[in-house]
């Protein structure tokens, strides 16, 4: 028995959830019959091929191009998913038109520059139309999984490794990923933690001897992190085999959660969990966009993993997943051919006719990057390693995988090679503006007509499939951060995939002072001043132009292009400018119940506004104030049970204090982690009062902050160079 993908949409939809006309329409008993089906699918695909391709003139094509932009915003007000796959049709109807036309009829160059500049950026279009049609396929329609109880016996349960690999990481950040495993909701005769230490420290041996877990090590460090999971693969035994980050908390229910669907299909190998961050990213922290705007991962594990899950092609990430020991086994243990070797490991599965799965839901958390340039890096192994498989495993090759599956695979892979689309969108203009290079053979009127219904439609679309997870604009804010470093390890991977070595993400850092990355922000830096001398020689052409009606309207439509690529460049630099993080322990915004207790014999009931694991944030009623350095007792709770902490007060205004944890034993800091960062409801209402998406208040947010990272440079220029003379003095 395979797990069960949803064969009738319809049942994809809540059972609360009234269905639309639309949808009722759809849903009908007609559509049961295959015959009927093929012929409307064919005729479909006649006509849509007709609508693509067929010529208009100038107003022909604009009144198209309005009505069927109106007919879109009028089906966006619609509800359901139906309404959904209509606006992905009119999106490719515009982007087909566009295309067509760009292939067909803008494509005859005179002179040498034109062509080599024409041909660079029909190429990234002709990308990023793929990726666009790729991401409709495979986002459409996300599968929503529920999870699937457990066996009312406990006797029933199987047998479970939970592996916690671990290299450089300080005891510190592994520490709260130990407490938590050990909190697991399992029973204790079934269940064995073992800490993968590569880096063989002592002070890891004693703590898990103190605390009663497996500190399991081996005598080197070939293939990284898989050659370190695929060592203890050999001297463990449980049937299944759970994975976290040494950096990742799991919540107490994790394995209750995810273990049901193992047990009703058999040929499930890998159910996948998202990767949650409760600190901030570098994005986040240094644009202020923390828990406002969705970071960079939240697409992929909101909206693609679950669009995935509905093909049976849920990618395995590393940690926060469970795999069977016996389907990884046979396929030789985690892949080390490469250095993602999750998502290879999936891929080797998928080959073998075993099915993966992905639920939505939160079940662990753990720390982003603290800096940029981490950020960076790590990004530079991810593009990397999913070249590699493209190169030597590529999904669209060999046996094994479905044609959706070989979809799904392929558009992860090809996500990664945006850098070199992304660094020809950001110059582009400037072949015309600096060199007077025609690269689009037409006049700017013409190109208006055809490029902005495939722009607006691509954006409508995108924003109501993904508003929950990725705003508008950002995508490109954070392509334009990325390209210059990805492009570099992505082509020499395609060259020979052997090139490279692994590196491990850095975690539990800080960052002592506010400072500008000017290193790292080098490319971008380049870029931006390149776009801003082409703006002045734009408005130089203007000038000299002006009676040229036609170069003038092509030069405009050049500048508009010019400026929008400042402003995301802008977003970059803001970007680098590292904020302070000094923090030894994260803190969580969280309403959690909390009773606090005064050495008088007083209590009162509060509510936390925020915890870490050395302190919590209490909101305090009728604007009460307690002396600072006063002793309480707090008491956290975990279902009917009472955790009690000693505490001081660090930080008090009316209605307001902030209490330090007293902790001086092994079980206070275990039940700490228990009562927070473990409790089974910790991540679930994460993005609860954050701002559904839109484009046109997503595209004023980047150019906000665009303008505000130019206008940063030159505060930060200052600043470093006031900095440099006071040194030189």
């Amino acid at each position: 028995m395979t797990a069960p993908r949803t064969a009738d949409p319809s049942s994809a939809r809540s059972q609360d959830e009234t269905p639309s006309r639309l949808e009722r329409f759809v849903d009908a008993g007609l559509w049961n019959s295959r015959v009927l089906t093929v012929l409307v699918t064919l005729f479909a695909i006649v006509v849509l091929y007709f609508v693509m391709t067929v010529p208009l003139g100038f107003r022909e094509q604009l009144t198209f191009a309005t009505a069927s932009f109106l007919c879109a915003l009028l089906v966006r007000r619609m509800k359901g998913r139906y309404a959904t796959l209509v606006m992905i049709v009119l999106s490719m109807i515009a982007t087909g038109r566009y295309m067509y036309w760009r292939l067909t009829a803008t494509t005859y160059w005179s002179h040498p520059l034109d062509a080599a500049w024409g041909l660079l950026l029909v190429s990234a279009e002709v990308y990023s139309a793929l990726v666009l049609f790729l991401g409709f396929f495979q986002t459409a329609w996300p599968l929503k999984r529920k999870p699937v109880p457990m066996p009312a016996s406990r006797d029933a349960w199987p047998t479970v490794d939970v592996f916690i690999p671990t290299y450089n990481e300080p005891l510190s950040v592994v520490k709260p990923t130990i407490y938590a495993a050990l909190a697991l909701d399992y029973p204790r005769d079934k269940l064995a933690i073992h800490v993968l230490d590569d880096g063989r420290r002592p002070e890891f041996k004693v703590f898990c001897e103190e605390v009663g877990v497996q500190w399991t090590i081996r005598a080197h460090n070939r293939h990284a992190k898989a050659g370190n999971i695929n060592e203890a693969l050999k001297i463990t035994s449980g049937e299944y085999v759970a994975v976290f980050d040494c950096d990742h908390i799991p919540t107490r229910s994790f394995l209750q959660i995810c273990l049901g669907w193992f047990l009703r299909d058999p040929l499930l190998s890998m159910l996948q969990t998202p990767h949650h961050f409760f600190s901030a990213d570098p994005f986040e922290r240094n644009l202020g966009t923390f828990r406002k705007v969705p970071n960079e991962g939240e697409l992929f594990y909101g909206l693609v993993q679950d669009g995935n899950d509905l093909w049976n092609a849920t990618f395995f990430c590393g940690s926060c997943a469970i795999l069977r020991r016996s389907t990884l086994e046979e396929i030789g243990g985690v892949a080390i051919e490469t250095v993602t070797e999750d998502a290879h490991t999936a891929l080797k599965l998928h080959r073998r006719g075993y099915t993966t799965a992905y639920l939505a839901l939160p079940q662990a958390a753990g720390l982003a990057t603290e800096s940029l340039s981490g950020h960076v890096n790590q990004r530079i192994r991810w593009a990397r390693g999913m070249t590699q498989i493209f190169r030597i495993d590529n999904p669209l090759m060999g046996k094994g995988l479905k044609l959706s599956q070989r979809l799904c695979y392929v558009n992860g892979m090809m996500h990664f090679f945006y850098g070199v689309p992304r660094l020809v969108f950001l110059t582009a203009p400037l072949s015309f503006l600096f060199f007077g290079a025609h690269v689009i053979e037409a006049a700017a009127s013409t190109i208006a007509i055809y490029a902005l219904p495939h722009m607006m439609h691509a954006s409508v679309t995108n924003s109501r499939m993904q508003r929950r997870f990725r705003h508008s604009f950002w995508a490109e804010v954070y392509e334009s951060v990325l390209a210059s470093y990805i492009t570099p390890p992505t082509l020499l991977a395609l060259i020979n995939p052997k090139l490279g070595r692994f590196n491990v993400t850095a975690k539990g850092g800080q960052i002592d002072r506010n400072y500008f990355d000017w290193a790292i922000s080098r490319p971008y830096l380049i870029l931006l001043l390149l776009n801003l001398l082409g703006f002045v020689a734009g408005i130089a052409h203007i000038v000299l132009h002006r009676h040229a009606v036609g170069e003038v309207h092509t030069t405009i439509l050049n500048l508009g292009w010019t400026v929008y690529n400042m402003l995301i460049l802008g977003a970059s630099v803001a970007a680098a400018s590292e904020r302070r993080q000094i923090r030894n322990v994260h803190r969580v915004a969280m309403k959690i119940p909390v009773m606090l207790k005064f050495s008088t014999g007083r209590t009162l009931a509060c509510e936390t506004i925020d915890y870490s694991e050395g302190g919590v944030g209490v909101a305090l009623p009728d604007k009460l104030q307690i002396p600072t350095h006063e002793r309480v007792t707090v008491s956290l709770f975990r279902g009917d049970e009472e955790f009690t902490f000693p505490a001081t007060v660090g930080f008090s205004t009316p209605g307001r204090v902030g209490l330090r944890f007293m902790t001086a034993s092994r079980e206070e800091e275990y039940d700490i982690i228990q009562t927070t960062f473990a409790r089974a409801d910790a991540w679930t209402s994460w993005a609860e009062g954050r701002q559904a998406d839109t484009p046109l208040r997503g595209l004023s947010h980047v150019l906000l902050v665009g303008m505000r990272g130019i206008g940063g440079l030159f505060v930060h220029l200052y600043e470093d160079l006031r900095r440099y003379r006071r040194r030189n003095d």
